[in-house]
């Protein structure tokens, strides 16, 4: 189960490239993104780094916190085991939303030889 969870958290963690890349990601999950960057490069922390496991531990708690904020538009960006651009990918195409449909059976569905005799 750790596994599980380490492996969601680095594709999280990649899929912040598209996400920010993305026009219609609003600007304050955008900023939230670049003020945890920001934190994570200055050089004054909360807990000094010097103390050996706690230094590091007010960063990583950050950056749990972003990406559990940020976790439900983060999970939009990648599918399976690949990172999707959506955007990039399905641009200048008409994509319908919502759409219902049903499969047949090919037994149940009449056949062509059946659709001409009824004509």
């Amino acid at each position: 189960m750790n596994f599980l969870s380490f492996r969601i958290l680095i594709r999280r963690i990649k899929s912040i490239k598209y996400l920010m890349r993305d026009k219609n990601v609003s600007k304050w999950k955008k900023g939230l993104i670049v003020l945890a960057i920001a934190y994570l490069c200055m050089p004054i922390d909360l807990i000094p780094i010097v103390i050996p496991v706690f230094g590091i531990l007010d960063d990583i708690l950050l950056w749990i916190f972003v990406l559990w904020t940020l976790k439900d538009q983060l999970d939009a960006y990648w599918v399976d085991d690949q990172t999707v651009d959506r955007k990039r990918k399905y641009r200048n195409k008409n994509i319908i939303e919502d759409v219902e449909y049903r499969v047949e059976n090919e037994n149940d569905a009449p056949s062509n030889k059946d659709k001409a005799e009824e004509d």
